[in-house]
């Protein structure tokens, strides 16, 4: 495969999903019939996209997997084993996520190992581990987007706690303040996720009473009592008082390394991440938790939350990170300003966000790009260039 190929890809229609933002974006009339959450761009086993070739339409991981060289580059190929290692996203929540983790790199191995040896099907509810991958994420902001990210410091945690829930949580408050490390946070958590439902129904209790009370000048408050609505028997809407609450604004990200503890609560985002579907869930969610799992990967120290800015590289804004998986950069055409790749280059999607353009490769013919649509750009492909007036976002492995 030696041509930029137009893309579909597929779109997850999970319980927390807009119903109105992806829709939109890719041009059809919304409200949809379904809640819209993912949109994936990527060769991912259990999501593949297809590929405009001369045949037809073909799976993108069926391609890889034909012509791993020429699509990913051969170096990039080589260290990654063929595939493509990294999946982007659209994801478009309404409602919020799970309090989530991803494994690192040892974790996802020893885990999707051990799930094997349990017989537990790779698709089963039950299941922790889908691949032997780990999963560090980089979220942008399309819109307004608020999340939960990382711990407070353990001083902010016990202020919000003793307003919270003076009488209910009084020993376990008291323990972590005793005890102010990371042995005494995942202590603290390890009591928060193992009370038993009459405790924990009083704990809600009081916390709704106190968050009421103290919202009017505290956004964590704020958000506790948006998570009662939603999840009233859920142990998780305590979560704000002991995870970074962070809203993005249009264009600014945050990377997210393996361990950290997050939920995304409301907006739309890009998120691009290495090509992994394993999460542990701890909360606000109906779907599968393993509190035990949960304790043993997550990282129990406070974060510091670092909103990414793009910086101009060339003709394009880079969004840096540390991983070698996967990079994100913003490319804006318009006004004469046409764009023009670098030579040398590793597989790399584009999606157009805003406005139309159009892309060329060497062969002359052009696809035509507009909100929603995405091609594949294989590394074989010497040169291509984008004019129009558009915003569009690429994501490719560095080089």
């Amino acid at each position: 495969m030696k041509r930029i190929g137009l893309l579909k890809n597929i779109v997850r229609d999970y319980s927390w999903g807009s119903y109105t933002a992806i829709p939109k974006l890719l041009g059809k009339k919304p409200p949809y019939q379904k809640p819209c959450a993912e949109l994936w761009m990527g060769a991912h086993p259990s999501g593949s996209s297809i590929v405009k070739t001369g045949k037809g339409w073909e799976s993108l991981y069926d391609l890889i997997r034909e012509y791993p060289d020429q699509i990913l580059g051969r170096t990039c190929s080589k260290k990654f084993g063929g595939e493509l290692p990294f999946l982007f996203k659209i994801i478009a929540a309404s409602k919020p996520l799970s309090i989530q983790i991803h494994p690192n790199l040892s974790q996802a191995r020893k885990g999707f190992k051990r799930e094997n040896s349990q017989d537990i099907p790779v698709d089963s509810f039950l299941r922790n581990y889908r691949d032997e991958n780990h999963k560090p994420e980089l979220l942008c902001a399309l819109s307004s987007f608020e999340a939960l990210c990382g711990f407070r410091k353990i001083k902010e945690i016990l202020i919000l706690f003793k307003k919270a829930c003076p009488e209910t949580l009084i020993k376990t408050v008291n323990a972590l303040d005793r005890k102010p490390d990371s042995s005494g946070l995942k202590g603290f958590m390890a009591n928060l996720m193992k009370t038993d439902a009459n405790l924990k129904k009083k704990i809600i209790s009081e916390a709704a009473l106190n968050a009421r009370k103290f919202a009017y000048d505290e956004p964590a408050f704020q958000c506790v009592v948006r998570l009662i609505k939603t999840y009233p028997d859920d142990i998780g809407v305590l979560s704000p008082l002991y995870l970074n609450l962070v809203r993005l604004s249009p264009g600014q990200a945050i990377f997210l390394p393996a361990g950290l503890v997050h939920s995304y609560l409301e907006g739309t985002a890009l998120e691009l991440m290495a090509g992994s579907d394993n999460v542990i869930r701890g909360g606000l969610t109906q779907k599968h938790m393993d509190s035990v799992e949960f304790l043993k990967t997550a990282g129990f120290r406070s974060h510091k939350i670092k909103i990414i800015m793009p910086v101009k590289n060339r003709k394009e804004y880079l969004y840096r990170t540390s991983t070698g998986e996967f990079a994100l950069s913003k490319i804006i055409v318009g006004s004469g300003s046409k764009y023009l790749s670098p030579k040398r280059r590793n597989a790399e999607i584009i999606l157009c966000t805003e406005g139309r353009s159009i892309i060329t490769g060497p062969e002359g013919a052009g696809i035509n790009l507009s909100p929603g649509k995405s091609v594949i750009i294989p590394a074989s492909v010497t040169i291509y260039s984008i004019d129009g007036k558009a915003t569009l976002y690429k994501a490719q492995t560095p080089l």
